[in-house]
């Protein structure tokens, strides 16, 4: 039993929603304009924040299902849509969105083509930038011990020792290998005497590099050439359209990890936090640089990891007044969502970082604690937020987590704790609900019930759907299916009921 199951046990119902009139909806802060940047105004104040739907091509292009993805949330007028975590360099990732070489500029450009044409020009469209370093899946023992596990001499005397045996010190690497093979089944804790955590690790979970591996090259060398390569895909961006980029530094990834206290590299790039953060700002200037001080640079970043030894508020509001003073044009808050306390995988699966308590931060569900998942996250943005203003800056920011009425939203404006409302899986759920509420609809609204039915999908690398929907009028003409063929791929079309 995992710990957040131990822990949350409170099945928490909806909060009661109160839908406004179209003349309140009107006169509410939620629906005014609000300036991101220097000449960029999103009409409202309504946020849909990347989500990765696994609809790309095994090699990265955009493809119909991803046009009629994005459609489908530009059809709700959101005031900014932001498009998932697309990578910035040009290496096999699955079925994910990349930037990394020009070749992909012409189907984002069509993305941004379909956004504008379904949201009539209302909605903002960003695309979020992110690079991330090697995660294997978790392997068959027999692979590990036979392949994959290293046989140096400090093995060697580890297994010496913990026999009894200076035998081992000597011995043929296929015999080392077989007995190992033969340990993990009859004798776990003389596999644990062996083993350094990192090696166990690469078994238990499956092999994952670190930022601050600075033994590897590619890893030593991030901080010269990340700068160079979030610029080149910022400028693609440019190039396709898009109003602006998302500088991914939040959650179980590259920039997240130079961000995180856990990051212990001696090069000037680890440690306190001034040399913590200095990457990321380098990032930022030279994207800033590569595409003038009129087009968006926004960051998602953490306000809290949620692990043992992790970054948590005093960082983030520290790390917000500082990318504010280096010109960000927006702060987008998240939380969690890291590997260090993700569940072990199957064997062939990848770790996920969103299964562990600082998952369950990331995406609250209606299963837990006291507090209850709604708006679980809003206190973050809010104290980054004040630390912003401290430091003399009106950087906009935006929170997000468990938001799926328009009260609690407002509330969040009018209580000056964001400048932005985000919601991925309300809108997930019902991609016309700020449409709906704006209108006089509200009452319309498909409500998400934040089981995370769509993030178990995302878990398995199956297109995400929401369980609302996913099963209505399958049968109608040129509805597109999901891979497995039981599934819609987007919500059911919804136009204004008619007086």
């Amino acid at each position: 039993m995992s710990a957040v199951s131990e822990r949350f046990r409170i099945k928490h119902s909806l909060p009661t929603a109160r839908w406004p009139t179209r003349e309140e909806a009107a006169a509410s802060r939620l629906f005014q304009p609000a300036r991101i940047g220097r000449r960029t105004e999103a009409e409202q104040r309504t946020w849909v924040p990347a989500m990765v739907p696994w609809r790309a091509t095994e090699d990265g292009f955009v493809t119909e299902d991803v046009l009629a993805w994005y459609a489908r949330f530009a059809d709700g007028h959101p005031g900014v849509l932001v498009v998932e975590a697309t990578g910035i360099r040009d290496i096999a990732s699955g079925p994910l969105l990349r930037i990394g070489d020009d070749r992909f500029v012409p189907g984002l450009r069509r993305l941004v083509d379909t956004v504008r044409e379904h949201s009539a020009g209302h909605t903002r469209l960003f695309i979020q930038l992110i690079d991330f370093v090697a995660v294997r899946r978790r392997p068959e023992p027999d692979k590990y011990f036979g392949r994959h596990l290293g046989i140096d001499d400090s093995l060697r005397r580890r297994m010496a020792t913990a026999a009894g045996d200076p035998a081992w010190l000597a011995a043929d690497e296929r015999v080392i290998r077989q007995h190992l093979l033969a340990s993990l089944m009859d004798d776990r804790p003389f596999i644990e005497r062996v083993l350094t955590d990192r090696q166990l690790e690469a078994l238990d979970y499956g092999y994952r590099e670190r930022i601050w591996d600075t033994h590897l090259p590619w890893i030593e060398e991030l901080p010269r050439v990340l700068p160079g390569l979030f610029a080149a895909a910022a400028g693609r961006a440019q190039a396709a359209g898009f109003d602006g980029v998302e500088l991914h530094y939040a959650h179980a990834y590259t920039m997240s990890s130079f961000l995180s206290r856990l990051n212990v590299r001696t090069d000037g790039y680890g440690g306190p936090r001034e040399h913590r953060v200095r990457l990321p700002l380098e990032v930022l200037t030279t994207t800033r640089t590569q595409v003038g001080m009129e087009f968006v640079v926004g960051i998602r970043y953490l306000g809290d990891d949620v692990v043992a030894g992790g970054s948590d508020v005093d960082d983030a509001a520290w790390f917000g007044a500082r990318f504010a003073e280096a010109g960000a044009d927006y702060l987008s808050v998240s939380k969690g969502g890291r590997f260090e306390d993700a569940k072990q995988p199957r064997v062939g699966e990848a770790v996920y970082p969103y299964t562990g308590r600082s998952g369950y931060e990331c995406m609250p569900t209606v299963i837990s604690d006291e507090r209850g998942p709604f708006g679980r996250n809003v206190p973050l943005a809010a104290r980054i937020r004040a630390a912003v203003r401290e430091a003399g800056c009106d950087t906009p920011v935006v929170t997000s987590g468990g938001i799926g009425t328009f009260d609690q939203a407002e509330g969040i404006l009018a209580r000056g704790e964001a400048d932005f409302v985000a919601a991925a899986r309300q809108s997930l759920a019902d991609p016309d609900w700020f449409r709906k509420i704006r209108l006089g609809h509200g009452h319309l609204v498909r409500r998400c019930e934040f089981t995370n039915y769509c993030e178990g999908l995302d878990q398995h690398h199956k297109q995400v759907t929401c369980k609302l929907w996913d099963r209505v009028e399958l049968d109608v003409p040129e509805v597109r299916l999901a891979a497995d063929g039981k599934r819609r791929l987007s919500a059911p079309p919804w136009a204004p009921p008619v007086d």
